[in-house]
């Protein structure tokens, strides 16, 4: 397997997925001739030309109103927000028509539509551009909400949100297009509604995905140089929500950390810690923590914006706390 970044990874899943389907092709601003904020379109409009690569007006709703469209009629958009704090801007269509349409109209029409979205803080863009808000998405029914931690699972997962016949909001964190790691080439697909264990541990269970993956496992190998062997389960899609890897994790281990980048209050964290009382309360040797950003608008001062994001400083403490 090829180790490459999590950009490369990205870009390979939707190149093989145009290649496969003609019905498959991306909108959004700047992803053509710019090839993407992040580079991941870069090439793209080269290869495919204006009618598979549309770049669009500064108008978030347009671009889920059209893809919504195009979608009902056979196509397979994938609909780019430069940064999911924009995606504000279009939530009639993204919460109030993708996911409801099938439904309402009894199965009449299918949206398969992938919406890109960049999210999360640490590049130093200001509390408006760098929220995490992947919680309120997750809220509807209808609507699939995904956000990989690792390259390989944002190859598998994106070419299975396209394939999809369900509107998948794909998440993305800003920090880590860089992140590397081993993807296998050619067809590979991860299921959109499944947990995993990316660390195997006896001790401790870590529950996250996204950011708090990567910085999770730095943690839990700073937890093993004291003894501490921590489970980690990556969550990796937010809705449908695979609780049953975390289940079982927990009954082993009786002792839980919750990690999200997301403020604590009304957050991912805190709807996995009320399912795994509701399912496994016995089994709890200690009270589950939540580890997650500080509550307050995130700041532009890099200093005060790290301060504010959890680290794995925090994990380790969260994790030392149950362990007493």
């Amino acid at each position: 397997m090829a180790r490459i970044t999590m950009r490369e990874a990205i870009s390979q899943a939707l190149m093989e997925e145009m290649d496969r389907d003609p019905a498959v092709f991306i909108l959004g601003e700047e992803v053509g001739v710019w090839g993407g904020t992040y580079a991941v379109t870069k090439g793209f409009y080269d290869k495919y030309g204006a009618a598979r690569v549309k770049d669009t007006p500064i108008a978030e709703n347009a671009i889920i109103g059209a893809a919504i469209g195009a979608a009902m009629v056979g196509q397979r958009p994938v609909a780019e927000l430069m940064t999911i704090n924009f995606a504000f801007s279009a939530m009639d269509y993204i919460v109030n028509q993708a996911p409801k349409l099938h439904y309402m109209f009894g199965g009449q029409f299918k949206v398969p539509l992938v919406m890109r979205a960049v999210g999360g803080g640490g590049r130093q863009l200001g509390a408006t551009h760098s929220q995490t808000p992947d919680a309120i998405f997750a809220h509807f029914p209808g609507l699939i909400v995904v956000s990989p931690g690792t390259p390989a699972d944002a190859k598998g997962l994106l070419k299975s949100a396209i394939r999809s016949d369900n509107p998948v909001l794909f998440i993305e964190h800003a920090t880590m297009y860089q992140t590397r790691g081993e993807v296998p080439e050619g067809e590979y697909l991860v299921p959109l509604e499944k947990s995993t264990v990316q660390r195997p541990g006896k001790d401790l269970t870590i529950v996250t995905y996204c950011k708090g993956l990567e910085l999770s496992l730095k943690a839990a190998e700073e937890l093993a140089k004291t003894g501490i062997e921590a489970e980690i389960v990556d969550l990796r899609t937010l809705r449908p929500l695979d609780m049953q890897p975390v289940l079982e994790s927990f009954k082993k281990t009786n002792r839980a950390i919750v990690v999200e980048e997301g403020w604590k209050s009304y957050g991912v964290g805190a709807e996995v810690v009320s399912r795994m009382y509701e399912s496994a309360f016995d089994y709890a040797d200690a009270p589950i923590l939540r580890v997650a950003q500080k509550e307050v608008p995130l700041p532009y001062n890099r200093a005060l914006e790290q301060a504010a994001l959890p680290q794995v400083a925090d994990i380790v403490a969260a994790a030392q706390e149950v362990m007493k």
